[in-house]
């Protein structure tokens, strides 16, 4: 047997205090939040081809998500939503989004941006990933995850509001298979209306001053 040493001793606690710091210092690290992220998922009452078909064809968009839309479904094609279709160029919605990846019926990819009335989150680009996964033969599961978002300035209005908008564009997929494709002749007109009194306001004559 060997007896151990004064040596060994101090070698040994030097080795077990290294350990104790060691570990101390990464406890006291601190932890790195995950990046923020809205993810939202539907299940709808339809075959994995009809879940594709309508985010990947313009009458599938139509159907619920928008109005109007160009879509080219190709790595690099067009995933343009335009919410407001009479708006001027740049204006309508997603005007220059585009397809980023698309894997047939399992997954597709496109980048996004804030509403126009957030003009300075606007001017940058979020990403989208949606999955489809067939639960039987007339049930698929649609799962979007939209991340990429900055901090402060608009970013935090910006999540806001779609970690609401997504879920009424969901909602209207859910309702895309069980009642059928949107109407959107009530929203078009709403859109109208406005811009007809935005017009009417614009072009009525300025209140002379009152007397002094």
């Amino acid at each position: 047997m060997r007896i151990l040493t004064r040596s060994d001793v101090v070698h040994a606690c030097s080795a077990a205090c290294k350990v104790a710091i060691g570990l101390w210092l990464f406890a006291a690290e601190p932890v790195q939040a995950a990046e923020r992220a809205i993810e939202r998922s539907v299940e709808v009452a339809g075959t994995l081809d009809q879940a594709w078909a309508a985010w990947t064809t313009r009458e599938g968009i139509v159907s619920f998500f928008a109005p109007d839309a160009k879509i080219e479904a190709r790595v690099g094609g067009a995933f343009q939503i335009y919410i407001d279709p009479g708006a001027p160029p740049g204006s309508k919605g997603a005007d220059d989004m585009r397809f980023m990846a698309l894997q047939p019926k399992k997954m597709i990819a496109f980048d996004w941006n804030a509403p126009p009335h957030l003009a300075e989150a606007r001017a940058q680009r979020t990403f989208v990933v949606v999955r489809f996964e067939p639960l039987g033969e007339q049930t698929t599961r649609v799962t979007l995850h939209h991340s990429g978002w900055g901090e402060g300035g608009q970013w935090d209005a910006a999540f806001a509001y779609f970690e609401r908008a997504w879920g009424g564009v969901l909602g209207n997929l859910k309702k895309r298979f069980e009642t059928g494709p949107q109407d959107w002749q009530p929203w078009l007109a709403q859109l109208q209306k406005m811009r007809e009194q935005r017009a009417a306001a614009a072009s009525a004559p300025a209140a002379s001053a009152p007397p002094k």
